[in-house]
């Protein structure tokens, strides 16, 4: 669990710093950064889910192998 609060704050920061830069290249009219901000902001935001729900994924499918 440790390891996991860990990954999620690490997400959760990363999700942080690509959202200055995608507003940075938003304000300074650089399409590429400001682009390469969007798709950090998707790809930190879904790491930041994956992580905090991890519990719960791994409880559900525990359950739902038991039942098998």
């Amino acid at each position: 669990m440790t390891v996991g609060l860990v990954l999620a704050v690490l997400a959760v920061l990363a999700l942080i710093i690509v959202a200055i830069v995608w507003a940075l290249g938003a304000n300074s009219s650089n399409p590429h950064l400001a682009g390469r901000g969007k798709l950090g902001v998707l790809v930190a935001l879904g790491a930041a889910i994956v992580c905090g729900a991890s519990v719960t994924l791994v409880n559900f499918f525990w359950n739902v192998g038991q039942q098998v």
